[in-house]
């Protein structure tokens, strides 16, 4: 195996770096965050792979945004009204759900063509096409003193999930759902199921 230390990494440049890194956490979950500027009801869809778990009781998740040392729409959006959607991407809309990346000066519904759906007076937009929609509201803003890096941390309000990709035990078939994943910034990859094993305990072996 090839020793990568972070002097290395530093040698290697910025995009090198950049790539590299984004890659080292493994494959992550894709989102697209729907939000709305209620001054001007400008919508905005950004991808994001840094969305996480943080509570089941209350339900509860949590979102990385960069410093706020720029415009960042998404974040400004949800700061200013309390709320936003979470979309999970499938692989008949990934190509337009990375173009959402982009900056552009209109709405990134319009400018990618995938069209917005607002659901139950819930104020921020969901994706039409997302196999799984979550309805969030903001609950808490805090700042990462290491890098000023911001977490977003969001009750779930509501979701929408096709009603035979839940089982039993609440568990969601991501693989029914068609929900994929992205690696590093730019890589999305289609899943496949291995299994589900019990409740892991001493001594038992796993069939």
């Amino acid at each position: 195996m090839k020793r990568f230390t972070k002097d290395i990494l530093i040698n290697k440049g910025k995009v090198f770096n950049r790539n590299f890194v984004n890659c080292l956490s493994g494959y992550k979950s894709l989102n697209l965050i729907g939000s709305i500027n209620t001054e001007n009801a400008k919508t905005n869809l950004a991808p994001f792979s840094q969305v996480f778990h943080i509570g089941a009781n209350p339900a509860t998740v949590g979102v990385l945004f960069r410093p706020h040392s720029v415009e960042r729409h998404t974040l400004e959006n949800i700061l200013q009204n309390g709320c936003f959607t979470l979309n999970h991407v499938a692989e008949n809309f990934y190509k337009e759900a990375h173009q959402c990346s982009a900056r552009w000066d209109q709405s990134e519904f319009k400018a990618t063509g995938l069209e917005e759906e607002f659901l139950n007076d819930f104020k921020a937009p969901f994706v039409k096409l997302s196999p799984l929609k979550i309805a969030c509201v903001l609950k808490d803003k805090i700042t990462l003193a290491v890098n000023e890096t911001i977490l977003i941390v969001a009750s779930i309000e509501e979701v929408y999930v096709a009603a035979n990709a839940v089982e039993e035990d609440g568990f969601i078939a991501l693989d029914k759902v068609g929900s994929i994943t992205v690696s590093g910034l730019d890589s999305y990859h289609a899943t496949n199921k291995l299994g589900r094993l019990p409740y892991a305990k001493p001594f038992q072996k796993t069939e």
